[in-house]
C-alpha cells in the first residue's frame, strides 16, 4: 500500500510558474512509475506527466510538453511537477499517482488545486 500526498497548488496568472511535489510513503520500494493526471470539471481525468522511479524515463502528452517537467528525489520520496508558462486552460484538479510493481490498483493522492487566472 502506497499513501501520496500532494501540496503546492495554487492560483496563478497566465503565463506563470508553480511547482507541485508528491511524498509517497508506504510500500515505496514496490514503486516503478509515478505521474501526475489532472481532472477539469466535466472532462476526463488525464495524464499531464510520468517518470519511472529507477531509470527517469519520462513521458509528456503534447499539451504540456515543452512547458512541464516531471523530476524525482528518489533519497526524499517525492516527485516534482514543474509548471511555466501556464494556461488557463491548465486550471484542473492534479493529483498524484503511483503504480507498483505488485501490480496492484494504482495508488491516488487526494488532490491539489490549479487554477490559472487573471
Amino acid at each position: 500500500q502506497v499513501q501520496l500526498v500532494e501540496s503546492g497548488g495554487g492560483l496563478v496568472q497566465p503565463g506563470g510558474s508553480l511547482r507541485l511535489s508528491c511524498v509517497a510513503s508506504g510500500s515505496i520500494f514496490e514503486i516503478y512509475v509515478m505521474g501526475w493526471y489532472r481532472q477539469a470539471p466535466g472532462k476526463q481525468r488525464e495524464l499531464v506527466a510520468s517518470i519511472t522511479i529507477n531509470g527517469g524515463f519520462t513521458v509528456y502528452p503534447d499539451s504540456v510538453k515543452g512547458r512541464f517537467v516531471i523530476s524525482r528525489d528518489n533519497a526524499k520520496n517525492t516527485v516534482y511537477l514543474q509548471m511555466s508558462s501556464l494556461k488557463p486552460e491548465d486550471t484542473a484538479v492534479y493529483y498524484c499517482n503511483a503504480v507498483t510493481a505488485s501490480g496492484g490498483a494504482p495508488s491516488w493522492g487526494q488532490g491539489t488545486q490549479v487554477t490559472v487566472s487573471q
